[in-house]
């Protein structure tokens, strides 16, 4: 069930591609141009508070441009909070000391390494640390997805197109191997994780400054994840870090930032395999 809900909010959406200049996709200078262009911003206070970050989890160049964001908007002093799926809500470093070290920082997020690499994370949230501004957990505790999965509350939260795009999602996103009885309550899950992503946005949000979410792509669609649980007043907006080629436009994210592709690899055979274990 723990593989299963990770493959949750992992397939990715395409939009208009703002491709590097070659060999520089990952290059902090690109990655500034970038996000002056989504802030609407240069050398004032940005006019967006909440940044959105769609990643592939495994794309290392992904990981590089998230602590090349974190680190430009702490050196601008307009950094408000980082905000991470890859931690529960509730975990924070906001009474760790900037010198603090990534020991103390991985046990004040309770960070699990073996689903999420800290090799691959711990680098923008350093960033982040260093700077004295507070990391925190965004997703929804484990503890509580058992109740998330039976309310059919969470069912009324998107317009029905959407939940049923959503559940496709659900669906394409476990390689069509989920029992149908599960795609309900496997779908409640990604909502609920998209609210309480929300809630911890919404709370880190300060006026004239940035609270970036780092999280799967799915969860940074506009039409179907986070940001249609945040208020209207505040002005977010949603990036889709995209290995690989795309289709030429899609209205799910406010830019696209394309990297280099990575090699073919076949996820539905190890889940395929995970399933037959089980």
């Amino acid at each position: 069930m723990a593989t299963l809900l990770m493959a949750v909010g992992c397939s990715t959406p395409q939009a208009p591609i703002l491709r590097a200049p070659a060999g520089t996709a990952a290059s902090s200078a690109v990655t500034a141009d970038r996000l002056d262009a989504v802030l609407q911003s240069r050398g004032k206070s940005p006019l967006v508070e909440v940044l959105l970050l769609g990643e592939q989890h495994d794309a290392p160049d992904h990981h590089q441009i998230e602590q090349q964001v974190v680190a430009t908007l702490a050196a601008r002093g307009v950094l408000s909070a980082v905000a991470l799926e890859m931690a529960d809500a509730g975990a924070t470093t906001a009474t760790l000391k900037p010198r603090s070290n990534e020991a103390q920082v991985r046990l004040a997020l309770n960070w699990q390494d073996d689903i999420w690499p800290w090799a691959a994370y711990g680098p923008a949230v350093m960033a982040a640390v260093q700077a004295g501004v507070p990391v925190m957990g965004a997703n929804l505790p484990k503890s509580a997805m058992k109740a998330s999965m039976a309310d059919n509350q969470l069912d009324l939260q998107l317009p029905g197109p959407a939940l049923k795009a959503q559940q496709q999602l659900i669906r394409i996103g476990h390689c069509n191997l989920l029992p149908e009885t599960q795609i309900t309550p496997m779908t409640r899950i990604q909502i609920a994780k998209d609210m309480r992503m929300a809630k911890t946005v919404t709370e880190a949000a300060v006026p004239g400054k940035v609270v970036v979410l780092i999280t799967g792509s799915a969860h940074a669609n506009r039409q179907l994840g986070v940001p249609q649980h945040l208020a209207k007043s505040l002005h977010a907006k949603s990036v889709l870090l995209l290995a690989g080629d795309g289709p030429d436009q899609d209205k799910a994210f406010d830019a696209t930032w394309g990297t280099p592709a990575l090699p073919e690899a076949d996820h539905c055979a190890s889940l395929r395999e995970q399933f037959k274990a089980k």
